[in-house]
């Protein structure tokens, strides 16, 4: 009876291996999927120049930098066990007057975010290749919400300022 109990529990050992594997795989092709979308949105838009940026240098606008208050809090269930996350985001642009326009929208800025943060699984986010895959589907999320509504990414990037996972 010992030998059929191992061997009942080799394939489900293999099992489990290429289940992980599958996981790594589809979480790489997520953050490329996702690196991909924001190469797309970053470089369409910089392909038609705004008449302003025309008459002014080529030169790239500094940095500006706009917090998202409050911060994000999302509950998870894990296992029976209540679970929290709380994201603190900076948004990253380069033109004021496009930003001001953006924040307009930021009820739907702040609903796409919530929905995408509570649709996250605990154990990917509890890894840097999670919480990095989340940072650019919330990046990809901000930019397709500003080129629907003000006709420009606006956002270069999304940054997390505070994530807690308890």
């Amino acid at each position: 009876m010992a030998k059929s109990d191992e061997a009942a529990q080799e394939p489900a050992g293999k099992g489990k291996l290429k289940l992980v594997l599958l996981i790594v795989l589809a979480l790489l092709l997520a953050i490329g999927v996702s690196v991909g979308a924001t190469w797309y949105f970053m470089h369409s838009a910089q392909s038609e120049p705004s008449p302003a940026l025309e008459t002014t240098s080529n030169a790239r606008q500094p940095a500006i930098y706009e917090s998202m208050l409050p911060a994000f809090v999302t509950n998870f269930n894990q296992n029976g066990r209540q679970r929290y996350l709380q994201v603190s985001i900076t948004l990253l642009a380069r033109n004021q007057a496009d930003l001001d326009a953006l924040k307009v929208h930021m009820p739907v800025l702040r609903n796409n975010l919530v929905m995408l943060f509570s649709a996250q699984s605990f154990d990917t986010l509890a890894t840097p290749v999670g919480q990095e895959m989340l940072r650019q589907k919330a990046t990809a999320s901000v930019q397709e919400v500003a080129l629907k509504e003000v006709g420009k990414v606006v956002v270069e990037q999304l940054l997390f300022t505070n994530f807690v996972l308890q």
